[in-house]
Parts: C-alpha cells; sequence; structure tokens
C-alpha cells in the first residue's frame, strides 16, 4: 500500500485541515505528510464535491502554480487533481509526475496528454461525465462499474495510452449530489467488499480513503484494508498506517 498525502489548494474543501492556500503552506504540508507515511502527494486545485465552486482555468491554475514546483523538489510522486487537461499539461510541465484524470479520460484532450507524456494516471469510475453531478446506481454497482472499465480502457489504450501506466480508481469518493449518507455507506460496502474484481484488468487500484471516522467509516476503512488496495489517497497518513498496523495488517 502506498500513501499519496492530500494537500487542497482550494479554499472550499470540506477536509479544512488539509487546505494551503500559500507556497509555504503547500510545502509545509507535503513535508508533514511525507514523514508520516506518504510516498506521494496528489494536490487539487478545484473541489469535485457539490458543495465547491466552479472556477475558471486561470484561477485554478494561480492556485497551483508555485505548490507544484515546491512539492516537485520533494523528490516524490506528485500528482495534479483536476478535470481539464489545460491544467495537467502545465502541472506536468511545472514537476507533476502523476495524473489523477478527474474526467475519468472522458475527454479526448485529456486522453491525449496521457498518451503523450506516459506517466502513471489514476483512471476514476464516473457514473455520469462530471464527477460534480453524477447519477445513482441502482443494485450492485459491480454490475455498471465493471463494464464501464472495460469499454473505457479499450478506448483509451485504442488512443495510445500504455496498459501499465493506468491505475483503477472506483471512484466513491465521489457521489451524487444530496446524496444521503446511509445510500453511501452502504454503495461504498459493497464496492469495498467486492474490490478484488477490479482485478480483472491487471491493474493497481486507487482509493481514496476518509478522513472522518464516524458514522460507520471506520469499519469502512478497515474492510478496505483487510480487503487491499495498491495505493491510497489520504488526509490522515498516521492515522491509516496506525489503523493498519492495528488489525495486524502491516
Amino acid at each position: 500500500m502506498k500513501l499519496h498525502g492530500v494537500i487542497n489548494a482550494s479554499p472550499d474543501s470540506l477536509a479544512d485541515f488539509s487546505i494551503a492556500e500559500t507556497v509555504e503552506a503547500a510545502r509545509t504540508r507535503a513535508e508533514l505528510l511525507i514523514e508520516q507515511g506518504c510516498v506521494g502527494i496528489d494536490l487539487g486545485g478545484a473541489g469535485s464535491t457539490q458543495f465547491a465552486a466552479r472556477v475558471e482555468l486561470e484561477q485554478e491554475w494561480d492556485r497551483l502554480d508555485g505548490k507544484i514546483q515546491t512539492i516537485a523538489e520533494l523528490g516524490v510522486e506528485l500528482s495534479v487533481d483536476t478535470w481539464q487537461p489545460e491544467i495537467m499539461e502545465r502541472a506536468l510541465d511545472a514537476g507533476a509526475n502523476f495524473m489523477n484524470a478527474a474526467d475519468g479520460l472522458q475527454n479526448p484532450d485529456m486522453v491525449a496528454l496521457a498518451a503523450d507524456r506516459g506517466v502513471p494516471v489514476v483512471l476514476p469510475f464516473l457514473s455520469g461525465i462530471d464527477p460534480k453531478a453524477m447519477s445513482f446506481i441502482e443494485g450492485d454497482p459491480m454490475e455498471v462499474m465493471l463494464p464501464w472499465f472495460e469499454e473505457t480502457l479499450a478506448r483509451v489504450t485504442a488512443a495510445g495510452v500504455a496498459e501499465s501506466q493506468i491505475i483503477v480508481d472506483p471512484g466513491t469518493g465521489f457521489g451524487p449530489a444530496d446524496w444521503a449518507w446511509e445510500d453511501r455507506r452502504n454503495y461504498q460496502d459493497s464496492v469495498y467488499s467486492q474490490l478484488d474484481k477490479l482485478r480483472v484488468f491487471g491493474m493497481p487500484i486507487y482509493m481514496a480513503l476518509p478522513w472522518k471516522f464516524d458514522g460507520g467509516r471506520l469499519e469502512l476503512l478497515d474492510t478496505l484494508l483487510r480487503v487491499g488496495f495498491d495505493y491510497g489517497r489520504a488526509h490522515l497518513p498516521a492515522y491509516i498506517l496506525q489503523r493498519q498496523r492495528e488489525l495486524g495488517l502491516s
């Protein structure tokens, strides 16, 4: 399990402790996350939840510029989380070495960029084109997710993205607006308990890990840790690793 620590350059992140609005704050948080066990950083300049404001391209870039460069100096894996190909291209030019393609590689320009740069790319499942406007999935989510990945992987590899680049993400960090927590919890429990089904693609699995642990979230984390995954996007890496030890899994 490789952890990528979260730094939010957007001021409307729900996890306010992860927000870094200055270059200095981003560097300080990155160093702390690495000290706590992360081998990478995931940096985002625009929130993807229904609560986050839409921002123009230049505003998103202004939030990232400088932060990417200073984190890149630390020599770790560095992804930028965005659905805008223009932002991703600038981020890679500035020192990022991973793509966290929040658009689910739906935009042909994002696919072309991944093919051209050859860096690892996180591919999240989206039940809709936009992570802020997703639809509900009735019944077993794997009955929708597996065919979606099969179709998407066929399309992007045909466009030149190497299978060895791709890291699949079941997209449980996204969800329809106004989704009641009980419904989200049940959905996540179904996905996590069947996570091994994603191994059919022979690609690493990337998971968005919880930063709150009430309301059944700790039990969901325990399920994830027991099932196993390859990359974890973590706001609180020290806690994740502590929980792994407590479960006797480290």
